[in-house]
């Protein structure tokens, strides 16, 4: 990481979105904008103006322990060299368990263990999980709770990518209007009489998300036309919800430090300056702040306090001269090779995996057009609520097919499917009953999994290119298709001495059979990206699903730039290429940072054309 001199690490510049901050600040936008290190400067810049911050990360794939070096936990830490700051990780399963606890214990004493082995089993699922990772987010606030009360002037939540926060900032109103219909049961929250004191919480959640004096959303993009359009359509989901107290910040806005010298730069200032001319009227209505990109990455106290300070050139002042850049090309294939190595298998599920913003569905569009190229037939879906799957190729091509697992929609179809089997032979108030639990939210995570089995069981004859959902939502992918494996081995193992059992196939075993299933991790060359894709590939071999191989994306290493800033960012490309090849990856390929976006079929095809070599 490149170095800060004491003027950048020290100066500020004035936000707007701090000058009167509410209570309560969302940092919320597509993968890879930065609302982590934005939310995480937020807060250290208020806590250095004498308040008193709770920093609270959402996301199940939070890297807030590298940033400040301070070890993730579910109960508040102060963060050292930052007097009142704090920082909370709702850790989804340690929230779990927590919550069963609570029910548990809420159970009247007359219960049988029979009895409570049920609901224990009822709320062993990923909609458990869910939901008590969002019963400590209403806990915060509805400021309840020793780690939050009063004792914050201010709580600054840096949430999962858009797909994921939407949800989870829709699950107050979804949760309230259930309760407030429901007065006999829902089997994943547990028994409805121990419920009061969520649905009370969850009504102060609401209340206190739709009070502009509490609320402030900001939302996070960079000066690109995907990310840009994403926000304002998160802008305006929001404010159906009711969160219209919204702020926009810019990040990343680049300008050549030698206007006309160097080709990759001007190219690069261009396009983020036709983004900020043109983007849209949801965006452009709404205060905003712009941060300039900076040339360190934002890891540690002192780059995160130099990202809200300073200018351009102060920062240049520490950058490297290009004599300490490293002269040889990275030890990556390219695109085209990795096509060809799977074109080779004939068939199988290819599972483009990774953190929001790194791109993954260029990708995972990519891979499918050249499959297609190549005499396959393909269908490219994806798991992703945002689902830019369709955009991104902005066409049609023989031989491949573009789907996508919407959760409304499968949601509703698979409603429609246990009305008509399983409430057939049910009386009309069995039928409201069941009808009644099956509005439940938790219903969607069930749904979106069925989907998934079957996408994944289609894969056994022909190639499915997944595009997923951004790290922390897959994981709860995952934990579901977990769930559903040990409940269908534990419910075969007694039956017939255990012979069943050995023929059941579950979607995870597919999952784990390298010859069908071949995970290709993306990130960008960056430390906090590629931190997250060890993370990741971590999680995955805990769960026997080893990675095939990694992909870098938007390489700046082969564009020959001479730019200072960008030769400094060169750095640290070499070193996390470097810190993948050694170690990390079994295969590496490489994406060149392109100064025309791959969108469209035909851009697409020409990156992973036969014998297409790096420029």
């Amino acid at each position: 990481m490149t170095s800060l001199n004491a003027a950048t690490a020290t100066a500020t510049v004035s936000l707007g979105l701090l000058a009167q901050p509410t209570r309560f600040l969302f940092f919320t936008g597509k993968g890879g904008v930065g609302k982590t290190s934005l939310s995480t400067a937020a807060a250290i810049a208020l806590a250095d103006a004498g308040r008193k911050v709770l920093l609270v990360s959402t996301d199940a794939a939070s890297n807030l322990d590298e940033m400040l070096g301070v070890p993730l936990s579910n109960q508040a830490v102060a963060v050292p060299g930052v007097a009142g700051l704090h920082m909370l990780n709702i850790d989804p399963d340690t929230a779990a368990e927590a919550y069963r606890q609570r029910v548990l214990a809420q159970l009247e004493s007359t219960a049988s263990d029979d009895e409570r082995s049920t609901v224990r089993e009822q709320l062993s699922g990923a909609c458990t999980t869910e939901i008590a990772a969002f019963d400590e987010f209403a806990a915060l606030l509805a400021s309840e709770g020793s780690a939050s009360g009063h004792a914050f002037d201010h709580v600054v939540f840096d949430t999962a990518p858009t797909g994921h926060t939407l949800r989870l900032l829709s699950l107050p109103k979804a949760w309230t209007g259930f309760l407030a219909g429901n007065d006999r049961g829902a089997s994943c929250l547990g028994p409805h009489s121990g419920l009061k004191m969520q649905e009370e919480r969850f009504n102060a959640a609401l209340a206190a998300l739709s009070d502009p004096a509490l609320t402030t959303v900001v939302l996070v993009t960079r000066p690109d036309p995907r990310p840009m359009q994403e926000a304002a359509r998160t802008a305006q989901e929001l404010r159906a919800l009711g969160l219209a107290h919204q702020r926009l910040v810019i990040n990343g806005v680049f300008h050549a430090s030698h206007p006309g010298q160097d080709a990759v730069a001007d190219a690069i200032e261009a396009l983020g300056r036709e983004a900020l001319d043109t983007m849209p009227d949801a965006l452009a209505a709404l205060p905003r702040d712009e941060v300039p990109l900076r040339a360190f990455d934002t890891v540690g106290l002192p780059a995160l306090r130099g990202l809200l300070g300073g200018s351009t050139a102060s920062t240049s002042a520490a950058l490297p001269a290009s004599s300490f850049l490293p002269d040889h090309p990275l030890q990556a294939a390219p695109l085209a090779a990795m096509v060809d190595s799977l074109a080779a298998k004939g068939h199988g599920l290819i599972m483009v995996m990774g953190k929001g913003g790194v791109g993954k569905t260029t990708i995972a569009a990519a891979l499918a057009v050249g499959l297609v190229q190549r005499g396959h037939a393909v269908h490219l879906t994806t798991t992703d609520p945002a689902a830019h799957v369709q955009g991104q190729l902005d066409g049609s091509l023989p031989g491949l097919k573009v789907g996508r697992i919407d959760p409304r929609a499968e949601t509703a179809a698979y409603i429609d499917k246990i009305m008509a089997t399983r409430g057939k032979a049910l009386d009309d108030a069995g039928r409201a009953l069941l009808l009644e639990d099956l509005q439940s939210p938790c219903t969607e995570e069930v749904a979106v999994f069925h989907a998934f089995s079957r996408v994944v069981n289609e894969a056994r004859s022909a190639f499915v290119v997944l595009d997923t959902a951004p790290t922390g939502h897959s994981l709860l992918l995952m934990d579901a298709t977990g769930a559903y494996h040990r409940q269908m081995t534990q419910q075969y193992e007694g039956s017939a001495g255990g012979k069943m059992a050995k023929h059941i196939i579950t979607p995870l075993m597919r999952l784990q059979d390298a010859d069908m299933t071949h995970v290709v991790i993306v990130t960008l060359p960056e430390v906090t990206p590629v931190s997250q894709a060890a993370a990741l590939q971590d999680d995955l071999r805990r769960a026997h699903i080893e990675p095939w191989a990694w992909v870098i994306n938007k390489s700046v290493a082969a564009t020959g730039t001479s730019d200072p800033l960008l030769q400094a960012r060169l750095v640290g490309e070499h070193q996390q290429a470097a810190r993948i090849a050694n170690g990390l990856a079994q295969r590496t390929y490489v994406l060149p940072w392109l100064p025309t976006p791959p969108v469209g079929v035909a851009a697409l095809g020409a990156l992973v054309a036969p014998d297409v070599v790096l420029g």
